[in-house]
């Protein structure tokens, strides 16, 4: 930022000798990405002087700008966000600041803290109201005279967490990385709270401890998040923050549980609606609920049943990614089915998008999404199933996945089946239409760019190369045909997306069912130095 390059919003606009503010913003997510202030994080961790009169150069304009309520920095939740930041690098704002400047950044957060009185509660439900309403109990903890805000933003809060935290410990969105920036925020107010001397709600501390066994559960083993609905794999260090910070906030006693506790082996499919299975250092999580409802599906996924599989340090499975940073085209595409390490049936989603209240909801998704241990492996194996295709074609995805070896080898079995009779008739009324060729389907699975993988066995498998020297070798079974594709990885803050490949099995179904067998094994471990 300092030679000018800003990266903001999934965005790289070179600027040198430019503020900040005189850029033209290419859409709405580099200028929610300027407006909300989190670059100022990075701007304080570097102490030499230059970051501190450019931050500050850049504070007073924006004062001068829109310091009285003009443009899209004003929406609630980026209101909470900025004063967050501002309060929190005070010393680093004013020092060597002119009384003026000074009394103009006072003056400034007491009008923000004032809007947010009014408009927090009306932010958009979920994160954005979370961050609407930390930023407000924050400022009235901080500074003088807004103390009067304190206990209506205290229990306006308190009144979120009971909506929604639900007793998994999820939100409704489903977006791993939305209940992650949710935690931190609930984590900044309990500490604000107690630093002041104030009471913390029970409901604040219990959102956390319902919260907490989740987002450990989605952590995968390299210390990321999995990415589904939306949500990203977080920063580096985000989540690994986020949880350390939470488990200060509880009895020594209860950190031991949950860091420990697993509570998908209990429960399958109770982290918010995945199932996270660990064996050695593998990793894999599974999306094993109906996707989100209404309103709240406005960024989720059609992933039932997709799956990421990581191995150590690197992801080996992974599904696409958001897209929201690149576009609506890629947008549209990376909530799709195929984009996802799940089956799918050509031309057709596990859900569809509908365009609802000037954005993309999804209907006509899975509602009846069963999920069981294995009895033969409870810890380590999962079967379900979903009703996704049902309406169309009269046909339930079924699979079966088992970690074994100490996280050596994943063994999947995935099956597509009419099972009742108004299924098959639905899915004889589809043959006749397509003259009785069958329903051609696919098996992906996505591969991290990062891997270098090749046909192998003259076309019958996959290998894969990681960083590190380990290798993985993809093979099957059933009348499939099997091919290694092109692929993109879509992550938050690169300039464009990745280029990566996929696993492909394709087939054709002529029956009321059809099963491809499949395994992935750690066939050499990486090198060790």
């Amino acid at each position: 930022m300092v030679a000018g390059n800003f990266r903001l919003g999934g965005h790289l606009v070179q600027a040198p000798d430019t503020s900040i503010w005189d850029i033209a913003a290419p859409d709405p997510l580099f200028e929610a990405d300027r407006q909300g202030f989190t670059w100022l994080d990075d701007l304080a961790k570097i102490t030499d002087g230059s970051t501190r009169r450019l931050a500050q150069a850049w504070l007073n304009s924006w004062i001068d700008r829109y310091g009285k309520g003009k443009g899209l920095g004003w929406a609630p939740q980026l209101v909470g966000r900025r004063v967050i930041r501002w309060i929190n690098h005070a010393v680093f704002l004013l020092n060597a600041q002119s009384v003026d400047n000074s009394r103009a950044y006072f003056t400034s957060l007491s009008h923000q803290t004032n809007f947010l009185a009014l408009r927090a509660s009306g932010a958009p439900v979920g994160l954005p109201r979370f961050e609407a309403l930390t930023g407000l109990l924050y400022a009235s903890v901080s500074l003088e005279g807004m103390v009067g805000y304190l206990a209506p933003a205290t229990r306006a809060l308190a009144r979120e967490c009971d909506a929604q935290i639900d007793e998994q410990g999820g939100l409704p969105t489903r977006n791993p990385e939305q209940l992650m920036d949710v935690l931190i925020n609930l984590n900044w107010a309990i500490s604000a709270l107690r630093e002041h001397e104030q009471e913390v709600p029970g409901e604040l501390v219990q959102a956390v401890r319902r919260a907490l066994p989740t987002l450990i559960a989605l952590r995968h083993a390299d210390g990321g998040l999995a990415r589904f609905h939306g949500g990203g794999r977080g920063a580096e260090g985000q989540l690994d923050y986020a949880i350390s910070s939470s488990l200060r906030h509880l009895p020594p006693a209860e950190m031991d549980m949950l860091i420990e506790r697993n509570v998908t082996n209990e429960r399958p499919g109770a982290a918010m609606g995945y199932t996270a299975i660990n064996q050695g250092r593998t990793s894999l999580i599974t999306d094993t609920a109906a996707p989100p409802k209404e309103r709240a599906s406005a960024d989720a996924h059609a992933s039932t049943l997709a799956f990421e599989l990581n191995s150590g340090r690197h992801q080996v499975v992974v599904n696409c990614g958001s897209g929201n940073s690149f576009g609506a085209d890629w947008r549209r595409a990376g909530r799709a089915t195929p984009s996802h390490s799940t089956l799918s049936v050509l031309g057709i989603s596990s859900a569809k998008l509908s365009s609802i209240h000037s954005g993309e909801y999804l209907i006509q998704s899975a509602q009846d999404v069963r999920i069981a241990a294995l009895p033969e492996s409870p810890d380590a194996g999962l079967i379900a199933a979903h009703d996704g295709y049902v309406r169309d074609l009269g046909l339930t995805h079924i699979r079966k996945l088992e970690l074994a070896g100490m996280g050596r080898e994943l063994r999947g079995e995935d099956t597509f089946c009419a099972i009742s009779e108004p299924d098959r008739r639905i899915f004889e009324t589809k043959m006749n239409q397509t003259a009785l060729e069958g329903v051609t389907y696919a098996l992906r699975f996505h591969l991290h760019p990062d891997i270098e993988s090749s046909l192998d066995m003259g076309g019958t498998a996959v290998s894969m190369a990681l960083k590190g020297g380990e290798i993985w070798v993809f093979r099957f079974s059933g009348a499939a045909r099997l091919s290694l594709d092109p692929s993109v990885y879509l992550e938050s803050g690169r300039i464009k997306p990745r280029a990566s490949k996929q696993i492909v099995l394709t087939a054709r179904l002529m029956e009321y069912a059809g099963r491809i067998n499949w395994t992935l094994i750690r066939a050499r471990e990486a090198s060790r130095r």
